[in-house]
Protein backbone atom coordinates (compact mmCIF):
# COMPACT_ATOMS: atom_id res chain seq x y z
CA UNK A 1 0.00 0.00 0.00
CA UNK A 2 2.96 2.40 1.05
CA UNK A 3 4.49 1.86 -2.72
CA UNK A 4 0.97 2.43 -4.21
CA UNK A 5 1.16 5.95 -2.60
CA UNK A 6 4.66 6.66 -3.10
CA UNK A 7 3.90 6.06 -6.86
CA UNK A 8 0.93 8.00 -7.10
CA UNK A 9 2.33 11.07 -5.30
CA UNK A 10 5.40 10.80 -7.61
CA UNK A 11 2.92 10.16 -10.70
CA UNK A 12 1.02 13.99 -10.12
CA UNK A 13 4.72 15.80 -9.39
CA UNK A 14 6.48 14.12 -12.48
CA UNK A 15 3.13 14.74 -14.51
CA UNK A 16 2.83 18.55 -14.18
CA UNK A 17 3.72 20.58 -16.50
CA UNK A 18 3.19 25.11 -14.72
CA UNK A 19 -1.16 27.29 -10.90
CA UNK A 20 -3.55 30.19 -12.12
CA UNK A 21 -4.06 33.36 -11.25
CA UNK A 22 -4.18 35.27 -8.08
CA UNK A 23 -8.16 33.99 -7.62
CA UNK A 24 -8.44 29.99 -8.60
CA UNK A 25 -8.99 27.53 -5.75
CA UNK A 26 -5.28 26.87 -5.68
CA UNK A 27 -3.41 29.65 -6.17
CA UNK A 28 -2.38 28.98 -2.43
CA UNK A 29 -0.70 25.67 -1.49
CA UNK A 30 -2.14 23.08 0.38
CA UNK A 31 -3.74 24.10 3.51
CA UNK A 32 -0.99 22.34 5.77
CA UNK A 33 1.66 24.22 4.37
CA UNK A 34 2.17 27.84 6.20
CA UNK A 35 3.10 31.03 5.03
CA UNK A 36 3.14 29.67 1.42
CA UNK A 37 2.18 33.26 -0.28
CA UNK A 38 2.30 37.20 -0.14
CA UNK A 39 0.06 39.36 -1.40
CA UNK A 40 0.05 42.32 -3.23
CA UNK A 41 0.73 46.44 -0.88
CA UNK A 42 -2.21 47.10 1.31
CA UNK A 43 -4.35 43.35 0.70
CA UNK A 44 -5.13 41.41 4.38
CA UNK A 45 -6.00 38.46 4.91
CA UNK A 46 -7.69 36.14 7.69
CA UNK A 47 -7.29 32.49 8.23
CA UNK A 48 -7.95 29.85 10.38
CA UNK A 49 -7.15 26.22 10.48
CA UNK A 50 -8.36 23.55 12.55
CA UNK A 51 -5.77 20.19 13.09
CA UNK A 52 -6.27 16.92 14.57
CA UNK A 53 -3.72 14.82 15.21
CA UNK A 54 -3.82 11.07 16.34
CA UNK A 55 -1.16 8.74 17.59
CA UNK A 56 -1.34 5.27 18.57
CA UNK A 57 1.17 2.63 19.16
CA UNK A 58 4.47 2.39 19.52
CA UNK A 59 7.83 2.55 17.51
CA UNK A 60 11.44 2.05 18.41
CA UNK A 61 13.81 3.22 15.22
CA UNK A 62 11.62 1.70 12.20
CA UNK A 63 10.19 -0.97 13.77
CA UNK A 64 6.72 -1.48 16.16
CA UNK A 65 7.28 -2.51 19.90
CA UNK A 66 4.48 -3.43 22.13
CA UNK A 67 4.10 -2.10 25.60
CA UNK A 68 4.49 -5.54 27.53
CA UNK A 69 8.32 -5.20 25.03
CA UNK A 70 8.37 -1.00 26.94
CA UNK A 71 7.57 -2.20 30.28
CA UNK A 72 10.10 -5.56 30.34
CA UNK A 73 13.36 -4.45 28.51
CA UNK A 74 13.04 -0.18 27.64
CA UNK A 75 15.68 0.70 30.32
CA UNK A 76 14.45 3.98 32.42
CA UNK A 77 17.29 6.87 32.44
CA UNK A 78 16.49 7.88 36.20
CA UNK A 79 16.27 4.02 37.46
CA UNK A 80 18.52 4.24 41.07
CA UNK A 81 16.48 7.29 42.08
CA UNK A 82 13.93 6.62 44.99
CA UNK A 83 10.95 4.99 43.36
CA UNK A 84 12.31 4.99 40.30
CA UNK A 85 12.04 1.21 38.54
CA UNK A 86 14.84 0.13 36.13
CA UNK A 87 12.97 0.19 33.04
CA UNK A 88 9.70 2.23 31.74
CA UNK A 89 6.48 1.08 33.61
CA UNK A 90 3.86 3.66 32.34
CA UNK A 91 3.42 3.23 28.69
CA UNK A 92 1.69 5.72 26.66
CA UNK A 93 -0.64 4.09 24.40
CA UNK A 94 -2.42 6.82 22.71
CA UNK A 95 -2.59 10.33 22.05
CA UNK A 96 -4.68 13.35 19.97
CA UNK A 97 -4.07 16.70 19.71
CA UNK A 98 -6.52 19.29 18.63
CA UNK A 99 -5.25 22.69 17.25
CA UNK A 100 -6.90 25.81 16.41
CA UNK A 101 -5.01 28.10 14.59
CA UNK A 102 -6.16 31.74 13.92
CA UNK A 103 -3.50 33.80 11.20
CA UNK A 104 -3.21 37.14 9.57
CA UNK A 105 -1.28 38.33 6.59
CA UNK A 106 -0.81 42.08 5.40
CA UNK A 107 1.04 43.81 3.37
CA UNK A 108 2.37 47.12 3.84
CA UNK A 109 4.22 47.30 0.49
CA UNK A 110 4.67 44.36 -2.77
CA UNK A 111 7.83 43.09 -1.53
CA UNK A 112 6.73 42.32 2.35
CA UNK A 113 3.95 40.85 3.54
CA UNK A 114 3.29 40.12 7.41
CA UNK A 115 2.34 37.59 9.04
CA UNK A 116 0.98 36.61 12.60
CA UNK A 117 -0.53 32.88 14.07
CA UNK A 118 -1.89 32.33 17.49
CA UNK A 119 -3.37 29.09 18.23
CA UNK A 120 -5.30 27.11 21.15
CA UNK A 121 -4.49 23.71 21.97
CA UNK A 122 -6.18 20.33 23.64
CA UNK A 123 -3.79 17.33 24.18
CA UNK A 124 -5.17 13.98 25.73
CA UNK A 125 -2.48 10.66 26.18
CA UNK A 126 -3.42 7.43 27.38
CA UNK A 127 -1.45 5.29 29.48
CA UNK A 128 -1.03 2.01 30.51
CA UNK A 129 0.76 1.30 34.26
CA UNK A 130 2.30 -1.92 35.01
CA UNK A 131 2.49 -3.09 38.46
CA UNK A 132 5.76 -2.41 40.60
CA UNK A 133 9.09 -2.98 39.54
CA UNK A 134 8.94 -5.76 37.02
CA UNK A 135 6.32 -8.61 34.83
CA UNK A 136 3.54 -7.84 32.76
CA UNK A 137 0.69 -7.52 34.99
CA UNK A 138 -1.19 -4.17 34.48
CA UNK A 139 -2.34 -2.31 37.30
CA UNK A 140 -4.37 0.32 35.51
CA UNK A 141 -4.81 2.68 32.96
CA UNK A 142 -5.27 6.71 32.70
CA UNK A 143 -5.27 9.47 31.07
CA UNK A 144 -3.74 13.12 31.31
CA UNK A 145 -5.08 15.94 29.46
CA UNK A 146 -3.99 19.65 28.80
CA UNK A 147 -4.96 22.43 26.91
CA UNK A 148 -4.06 26.18 26.66
CA UNK A 149 -2.83 28.59 24.39
CA UNK A 150 -0.04 27.69 22.14
CA UNK A 151 3.35 29.83 21.19
CA UNK A 152 2.98 32.78 18.92
CA UNK A 153 4.15 33.12 15.29
CA UNK A 154 5.21 37.30 13.87
CA UNK A 155 7.38 36.54 10.36
CA UNK A 156 7.68 38.74 7.19
CA UNK A 157 7.15 37.09 3.54
CA UNK A 158 10.34 38.84 1.55
CA UNK A 159 9.59 38.53 -2.29
CA UNK A 160 11.96 37.75 -4.09
CA UNK A 161 11.10 36.85 -7.46
CA UNK A 162 7.55 37.12 -9.26
CA UNK A 163 6.46 36.73 -12.59
CA UNK A 164 4.10 35.48 -14.78
CA UNK A 165 4.30 31.56 -13.97
CA UNK A 166 6.61 31.60 -10.84
CA UNK A 167 6.86 33.02 -7.69
CA UNK A 168 10.13 32.95 -4.66
CA UNK A 169 9.79 34.33 -1.76
CA UNK A 170 11.98 34.09 1.77
CA UNK A 171 10.64 33.62 5.46
CA UNK A 172 12.05 35.29 8.19
CA UNK A 173 10.29 35.23 11.84
CA UNK A 174 10.21 34.23 15.51
CA UNK A 175 8.03 32.43 17.51
CA UNK A 176 7.40 33.92 20.73
CA UNK A 177 6.95 31.67 24.25
CA UNK A 178 3.33 32.27 24.75
CA UNK A 179 2.89 28.63 25.44
CA UNK A 180 2.79 27.03 29.13
CA UNK A 181 5.53 24.52 29.87
CA UNK A 182 4.42 23.69 33.72
CA UNK A 183 1.32 22.14 33.21
CA UNK A 184 0.55 19.55 35.64
CA UNK A 185 -1.85 16.52 36.02
CA UNK A 186 -2.85 13.55 37.83
CA UNK A 187 -0.96 10.39 36.73
CA UNK A 188 -0.82 6.41 38.10
CA UNK A 189 2.53 5.28 39.50
CA UNK A 190 3.76 1.50 39.08
CA UNK A 191 3.68 1.97 43.12
CA UNK A 192 -0.71 2.72 42.61
CA UNK A 193 -0.13 6.19 43.95
CA UNK A 194 -1.60 9.27 41.98
CA UNK A 195 0.41 12.15 43.06
CA UNK A 196 -0.08 15.67 40.19
CA UNK A 197 3.74 16.44 38.84
CA UNK A 198 4.61 18.34 35.86
CA UNK A 199 3.42 16.40 33.20
CA UNK A 200 6.28 15.20 30.52
CA UNK A 201 7.22 17.38 27.33
CA UNK A 202 4.80 16.41 24.68
CA UNK A 203 2.18 17.37 26.98
CA UNK A 204 3.13 21.12 27.66
CA UNK A 205 2.10 23.58 25.52
CA UNK A 206 4.66 25.54 24.15
CA UNK A 207 8.61 25.34 23.88
CA UNK A 208 9.23 28.32 26.64
CA UNK A 209 11.97 29.22 24.05
CA UNK A 210 11.79 32.51 21.46
CA UNK A 211 12.88 30.27 18.43
CA UNK A 212 14.03 31.55 14.96
CA UNK A 213 11.54 30.78 11.49
CA UNK A 214 13.26 30.68 8.52
CA UNK A 215 12.19 29.38 4.69
CA UNK A 216 12.38 29.36 0.98
CA UNK A 217 8.91 28.61 -0.66
CA UNK A 218 8.55 28.20 -4.74
CA UNK A 219 4.94 28.46 -6.17
CA UNK A 220 4.92 27.85 -10.67
CA UNK A 221 1.49 27.63 -12.29
CA UNK A 222 0.73 26.89 -16.04
CA UNK A 223 -2.87 26.66 -17.42
CA UNK A 224 -4.79 23.70 -14.65
CA UNK A 225 -1.78 22.36 -12.95
CA UNK A 226 0.48 24.06 -10.38
CA UNK A 227 3.51 22.78 -8.25
CA UNK A 228 5.74 24.13 -5.60
CA UNK A 229 7.93 23.19 -2.78
CA UNK A 230 9.16 24.76 0.60
CA UNK A 231 11.93 24.57 2.91
CA UNK A 232 10.99 25.64 6.61
CA UNK A 233 13.12 25.78 9.51
CA UNK A 234 12.97 26.49 13.27
CA UNK A 235 16.17 27.05 15.09
CA UNK A 236 15.82 27.02 19.36
CA UNK A 237 17.44 30.73 20.53
CA UNK A 238 18.63 29.20 23.93
CA UNK A 239 17.43 27.31 26.94
CA UNK A 240 14.39 27.98 28.49
CA UNK A 241 13.39 29.13 32.38
CA UNK A 242 13.17 24.91 33.22
CA UNK A 243 16.54 24.99 32.04
CA UNK A 244 15.90 22.77 28.37
CA UNK A 245 14.85 23.41 24.69
CA UNK A 246 13.04 21.46 22.29
CA UNK A 247 15.17 20.24 19.64
CA UNK A 248 15.27 22.53 15.82
CA UNK A 249 12.86 21.44 13.33
CA UNK A 250 13.15 21.08 9.97
CA UNK A 251 10.40 20.97 6.66
CA UNK A 252 10.88 20.27 3.24
CA UNK A 253 7.61 19.65 1.12
CA UNK A 254 7.08 19.29 -2.56
CA UNK A 255 3.26 19.65 -3.70
CA UNK A 256 1.19 19.31 -7.16
CA UNK A 257 -2.52 20.47 -7.58
CA UNK A 258 -4.36 20.31 -10.25
CA UNK A 259 -7.87 22.31 -10.85
CA UNK A 260 -10.84 20.54 -11.67
CA UNK A 261 -13.10 23.58 -12.11
CA UNK A 262 -13.01 27.33 -12.30
CA UNK A 263 -13.39 26.37 -8.46
CA UNK A 264 -12.24 24.05 -6.90
CA UNK A 265 -9.16 21.79 -7.42
CA UNK A 266 -6.77 18.71 -5.52
CA UNK A 267 -3.35 18.42 -4.01
CA UNK A 268 -0.68 15.60 -3.26
CA UNK A 269 1.80 16.66 -1.36
CA UNK A 270 4.53 14.91 0.33
CA UNK A 271 6.90 16.31 3.23
CA UNK A 272 9.58 15.28 5.34
CA UNK A 273 9.65 16.53 8.77
CA UNK A 274 12.74 16.33 11.37
CA UNK A 275 12.91 17.19 14.98
CA UNK A 276 16.17 16.58 17.35
CA UNK A 277 15.78 15.67 20.72
CA UNK A 278 16.17 18.13 23.15
CA UNK A 279 18.55 19.56 25.05
CA UNK A 280 18.92 19.84 28.68
CA UNK A 281 16.67 18.63 30.96
CA UNK A 282 13.35 19.68 33.40
CA UNK A 283 14.59 18.78 36.38
CA UNK A 284 11.14 18.84 37.47
CA UNK A 285 10.35 15.93 35.50
CA UNK A 286 10.93 12.94 36.49
CA UNK A 287 9.07 9.55 35.93
CA UNK A 288 9.38 5.60 34.56
CA UNK A 289 7.79 6.94 31.33
CA UNK A 290 9.45 7.25 27.91
CA UNK A 291 7.94 10.99 27.19
CA UNK A 292 9.88 12.05 30.40
CA UNK A 293 13.02 11.07 28.45
CA UNK A 294 14.90 14.04 26.78
CA UNK A 295 16.90 11.81 24.69
CA UNK A 296 13.76 10.28 23.47
CA UNK A 297 11.93 12.87 21.84
CA UNK A 298 13.63 13.19 17.92
CA UNK A 299 11.70 12.05 14.91
CA UNK A 300 12.31 11.59 11.64
CA UNK A 301 9.14 11.23 9.46
CA UNK A 302 7.64 11.03 5.81
CA UNK A 303 4.02 12.24 5.00
CA UNK A 304 1.82 11.94 2.38
CA UNK A 305 -0.90 14.62 2.08
CA UNK A 306 -4.05 14.71 -0.37
CA UNK A 307 -5.99 17.94 -0.47
CA UNK A 308 -8.98 19.35 -1.73
CA UNK A 309 -9.89 23.21 -2.23
CA UNK A 310 -12.63 25.60 -2.91
CA UNK A 311 -12.84 28.80 -3.65
CA UNK A 312 -16.49 30.25 -2.74
CA UNK A 313 -18.60 32.71 -5.31
CA UNK A 314 -17.39 35.88 -4.64
CA UNK A 315 -13.27 35.16 -4.79
CA UNK A 316 -13.01 36.48 -1.49
CA UNK A 317 -13.58 32.73 0.36
CA UNK A 318 -11.53 30.17 0.35
CA UNK A 319 -11.96 26.65 2.03
CA UNK A 320 -9.53 24.31 2.12
CA UNK A 321 -8.90 20.28 3.48
CA UNK A 322 -6.06 18.17 3.57
CA UNK A 323 -5.22 14.72 5.24
CA UNK A 324 -1.76 13.46 5.68
CA UNK A 325 -0.68 10.02 6.76
CA UNK A 326 3.21 8.92 7.28
CA UNK A 327 4.96 5.93 5.33
CA UNK A 328 7.80 6.07 7.00
CA UNK A 329 8.68 7.10 10.56
CA UNK A 330 12.38 6.68 12.37
CA UNK A 331 11.47 7.27 15.77
CA UNK A 332 14.20 7.75 18.97
CA UNK A 333 12.08 5.24 20.89
CA UNK A 334 10.31 3.80 21.84
CA UNK A 335 7.51 6.61 20.88
CA UNK A 336 4.24 6.81 20.09
CA UNK A 337 3.88 6.41 15.93
CA UNK A 338 1.46 9.17 14.12
CA UNK A 339 -1.29 7.90 12.42
CA UNK A 340 -2.85 10.44 10.62
CA UNK A 341 -3.47 14.23 10.81
CA UNK A 342 -6.29 16.14 9.25
CA UNK A 343 -6.27 19.71 8.38
CA UNK A 344 -9.20 21.76 7.88
CA UNK A 345 -9.09 25.47 6.67
CA UNK A 346 -10.84 28.98 6.54
CA UNK A 347 -8.87 31.68 4.21
CA UNK A 348 -10.63 35.26 3.56
CA UNK A 349 -8.59 38.07 1.39
CA UNK A 350 -9.67 41.60 0.64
Amino acid sequence: MKLILIAACAAIICACTNVQADTGPDSHAPIGVMGDHYHKQGELMFSYRFMQMSMQGNRDGVSGISADEIATSAPNRFAGAPMQPPFLRVVPTKMSMDMHMFGFMYAPSNRITLMGMGSHITKKMDHTTYMGAAGTDVLRTFSTQTKGFGDTTIAALIKVDDNLKSRWHLTAGVSLPTGDITKSGQILTPMNTEPSPRLPYPMQLGSGTYDLITGLTYNDIADRWGWGGQWRSVFRLGKNDEDYSFGDEHHLAGWASYRISSRVSISGRLEYFERKNINGIDPVIMAPVQTADPDRQAVKRVDMNLGLNFLIPGDHHRLALELGIPFWQKLAGPQLETDWQLTLGWQYAI
